[in-house]
């Protein structure tokens, strides 16, 4: 598939002209999303067909991801990232089809609210953390071979140490341990595959509080619409843009 440029930066609104500088260009090209049958991932997915991308809809549940992929245009894939077998298969489907992979986005996650356990404590890092390994891992050959390669993990800003300190922030007043500690853990994978890939885009993104399965049981939260956007951005990222980093709609943040 050629590689193709359409979508200035003004297609999307920007308060912060730092930033704004690392979106001049979007390259079409290849998508693979992890956990898009609902929520954010859904909506990126939505988003990112709608700049051109053909993308690769990851979802555990065949019959799932089958109709979510059909309703916005994009390809369905079985991937379950707790299931090295289910993740090699994945990749292996979309290598058969495609010469690259030019965006990555490990978006899929858990939060449980029991009381923490070492069950409960596993099933949060499989997912949470190991599956970032896992798909990360056996995307990265295809990922080498696009020209301008970017991953964004959807962590969150409640595994930041500077967040969870600081009485002005609502992270301090968070309690779920266990999700934390995954979603820290998610960050530093992230910083380090960013390390080891100097010539790709790699970042972690808080997309704020969102009104979706995850979050029912709270009250509030934005649309998925909005939080899926600032994703899609980190994931369009031009060549000089950021690596490395964790980052929410407004910039960088400390963690």
């Amino acid at each position: 598939m050629p590689v193709l440029v359409a979508h200035e930066w003004h297609s999307y609104s920007c308060e912060h002209p730092l930033e704004k500088r690392y979106f001049k260009e979007v390259v079409v090209g290849i998508a693979l999303i992890t956990g898009a049958n609902k929520g954010i991932g859904f909506e990126t997915a939505r988003q990112l067909v709608d700049l051109g991308h053909v993308v690769y809809l990851g979802a555990r549940n065949v019959v799932r991801g089958a109709d979510a992929a059909t309703a916005i245009g994009a390809r369905h894939v079985q991937l379950d990232v707790t299931d090295d077998d289910s993740v090699a298969q994945a990749l292996r489907t979309i290598a058969d089809a495609e010469t690259r992979l030019d965006i990555l986005v490990n978006n899929a996650g858990v939060q449980e609210f029991d009381s923490a356990d070492g069950p409960l404590a596993m099933r949060a890092f499989d997912t949470n953390a190991v599956g970032v390994v896992r798909v990360t891992e056996a995307a990265l050959p295809l990922l080498r071979k696009s020209a301008q390669a970017t991953v964004v993990t959807v962590s969150s800003s409640a595994g930041s140490f500077w967040a969870v300190t600081n009485p002005a922030r609502p992270e301090f007043h968070l309690t779920n341990a266990v999700y934390a500690a995954s979603k820290a853990a998610a960050t530093m994978l992230t910083l380090q595959y960013a390390k080891a890939n100097p010539q790709m885009r790699i970042n972690a993104i808080e997309p704020g509080y969102t009104a979706t399965d995850m979050t029912a049981g709270f009250e509030g939260g934005r649309p998925v619409q909005d939080s899926a956007r600032a994703v899609v951005r980190l994931a369009t990222l031009g060549a000089a843009g950021p690596t490395g980093t964790l980052r929410d709609e407004a910039g960088e943040l400390s963690w």
